[in-house]
């Protein structure tokens, strides 16, 4: 039985997990968890084959949260979930430490192939997302500017696309303003662009964000 957290901060989102997960035979939702701290409690208190993460939470990000995992929890599987694009993403996710990346609106078995590879100690991405790799891999020169960022700055660099404030970034990633600040800095060197209007037409252009 493939025993699996789901960590996402949406009760509707993790109670249709529950129940699609139910009609399986060899897996099943062990518990779930609204944030990284309640996910981390967790895990310190009971045993896991595959941790389903959610990307973008309210605190810390499912990326940030995966060099804290690795560190503690080095073969625990994890499939980070989103909304944003995988063939823009998957890259990410799998420098992170994720064992594969899958968007929300991914068909159910899908999803349910996805965890049974990754429980079974492989990595698992769509095949969009590995066409991507596959062109992109390793990271070169002349790989797309935003694939060089950090898990970090990545998820900044979607909010500030977004159209958050620093100083909203700050309160739901659980950092300061100024480390917002420093990390919007690097970030628009490395895409190469001047302004927070540059970096919205840079992600819409790369579809990082939808325009």
């Amino acid at each position: 039985m493939i025993k699996v957290l789901v960590v996402d901060d949406h009760t509707i989102f993790r109670s249709g997990l529950r129940k699609l997960l139910s009609d399986e035979n060899d897996m099943r939702v062990e518990d779930e968890a609204r944030d990284i701290t309640e996910m981390q409690t967790k895990l310190r208190k009971a045993s896991f084959d595959v941790v389903l993460l959610d990307v973008s939470m309210t605190g810390r990000s499912g990326l940030e949260a995966m060099p804290s995992i690795r560190a503690e929890y080095p073969k625990l599987p994890v499939l980070l979930l989103s909304m944003y694009p995988a063939e823009q993403y998957a890259v990410v996710a799998l420098r992170a430490g994720a064992s594969g990346y899958l968007t929300k609106d991914a068909e159910s078995e899908e999803l349910i192939h996805a965890i049974r590879e990754v429980a079974s100690g492989k990595r698992y991405i769509s095949s969009i997302a590995a066409q991507r790799l596959l062109q992109h891999a390793p990271v070169t020169d002349d790989q797309p500017p935003h694939h060089k960022l950090s898990a970090r700055e990545h998820q900044i660099m979607l909010l500030i696309a977004q159209g958050i404030s620093l100083t909203e970034i700050g309160r739901r990633m659980f950092i300061s303003v100024k480390t917002v600040s420093s990390s919007r800095t690097r970030i628009l060197k490395k895409l190469g662009v001047e302004s927070n209007a540059e970096l919205v037409m840079y992600a819409v252009r790369h579809k990082i964000v939808h325009g």
